[in-house]
């Protein structure tokens, strides 16, 4: 069996408060779990974390799963009260990002009292409606 040229590989620095999280290949249905349980464990594992950093430069191709994963990091690091920073983007993730309406979403500031609830693996979150309801 030949592994695909393209598969994900992750390396993660800790610097005091913050986490780097370099992305390096595709972020797709085969490989999008593998950055979404990286990003749990360090949430989980350092409480006084204040900012994440996805380093996005080798960064290969992304479809809707990979997106999901983005998007469920996006909810992680706001109910931690991490901010999500996603450097170098490549070209075809702004794209994605434009195009679906997701990438205010994605690198806005933390909105104020965003860490009430601790991240643990597992944890849900639920969106509300237009009304405020689920």
């Amino acid at each position: 069996m030949t592994a695909h040229p393209y598969h994900l590989r992750l390396t993660t620095v800790d610097i005091q408060d913050s986490v780097r999280i370099e992305v390096h290949g595709d972020l797709d249905y085969n490989s999008a779990d593998l950055l979404v349980e990286e990003v749990t464990a360090r949430l989980s594992g350092r409480p006084a974390l204040t900012n994440l950093h996805l380093h996005c430069a080798d960064l290969g191709a992304i479809d809707s799963i990979g997106l999901s994963a983005l998007l469920m990091i996006g909810r992680r690091t706001t109910v931690a009260g991490v901010r999500l920073h996603l450097d170098d983007r490549p070209a075809n993730l702004d794209r994605l990002l434009e195009l679906t309406g997701t990438l205010d979403y994605l690198t806005a500031p933390l909105p104020t009292g965003a860490a009430e609830t601790p991240v643990t693996e597992g944890t849900a979150v639920r969106p509300t409606g237009p009304d405020g309801t689920t």
